[in-house]
């Protein structure tokens, strides 16, 4: 009896170890492949997420190619048939813009990257919608995301975020839903710059609160509260060489074992040797610092934005 007791239980694990390598597998296809990364006129673009496990975890990329996704020609022939000039307009600016977004889920358990997962198809289906609709991405697709992840906050897990399209002459528009601000690194200057406050408001994490003005609003409680429509940010990379960063908390609480702190200064050090690399080797290279400065206690993301 105890014997098979003892095989029935390694059956268990191994059937556990199974799932789990079955769910890694599943998670880890999302991650966005070399030919996902925008190629755009004038800017670079390269992102690295380093889980603490060193499998997967909370952070996620998701990058939006307008130009390799979309047949953008198709779409606006389409729309001139159809007599929506509007649409036709909207889709054709898409040809000078590529979308990022970086997700943070609080946690960096493998399970958590669950979380990413629901978040990565729900984007991109609204990211399509949205172009038969609008001819652009609008704020409707976030506030329909929030309201979608609040109807299912039973979750219990935040969930930051901050997507952007970057534009080839060097703009940056953005939604932040309680993720750490973009740094500016000025090639001019040397320096990491400030960015003046007006241009960095932020919204709470997405499924914590619903929009004040949504219509449904009143089928489900909100202890919290109701939060303000979304808004866009606007900052720009004004000089070429010019370098902005988005990242995880991971990055921003990343310290050494005697307390040290690698962000900002020794981030802003590291651009500074730096600077003249392209995108990819500028990730690449801060990708083996951050490992070499401390042992992770987070997952760590960044996106790094290079003006050519």
């Amino acid at each position: 009896m105890e014997r098979r007791l003892q095989e029935l239980a390694k059956k268990n694990i191994r059937e556990l170890v199974d799932e789990i390598q079955n769910f890694q597998d599943i998670a880890h296809s999302l991650k966005p492949e070399p030919g996902e990364v925008p190629v755009l006129p004038g800017v670079e673009i390269h992102g690295e997420v380093i889980p603490m496990t060193g499998l997967i975890g909370g952070d996620h990329i998701i990058y939006v190619d307008f130009n390799k996704r979309f047949d953008l020609d198709a779409r606006i022939r389409a729309a001139r048939k159809a007599g929506r000039e509007d649409l036709a307009v909207e889709l054709e600016r898409n040809k000078h813009h590529a979308g990022i977004l970086l997700a943070d889920v609080a946690g960096h358990r493998i399970t958590d990257a669950l979380i990413t997962a629901m978040l990565h198809q729900a984007f991109l289906l609204g990211v399509q919608y949205e172009l038969e609709m609008s001819g652009t991405v609008t704020l409707r697709l976030f506030e329909n995301l929030n309201a979608r992840f609040y109807q299912s906050s039973i979750i219990g897990k935040f969930l930051t975020m901050v997507y952007g399209e970057i534009t080839d002459d060097g703009t940056f528009r953005f939604l932040s839903a309680a993720h750490p601000p973009p740094i500016i690194f000025s090639n001019e200057f040397n320096c990491i710059v400030d960015i003046q406050e007006d241009r960095l408001t932020t919204f709470p994490p997405i499924g914590t609160m619903p929009n004040r003005g949504d219509v449904d609003r009143r089928r489900f409680q909100s202890p919290l509260g109701h939060k303000e429509g979304y808004a866009i940010n606007v900052i720009s990379l004004m000089n070429g060489g010019d370098i902005m960063v988005l990242y995880s908390d991971g990055l921003a609480d990343h310290h050494s074992e005697a307390g040290e702190c690698f962000f900002p200064h020794q981030l802003q050090d590291f651009l500074r040797e730096h600077k003249g690399a392209p995108a990819a080797d500028i990730c690449h290279s801060l990708r083996e610092t951050l490992l070499d400065f401390a042992p992770l206690t987070d997952d760590i993301s960044f996106v790094v934005i290079k003006r050519s």
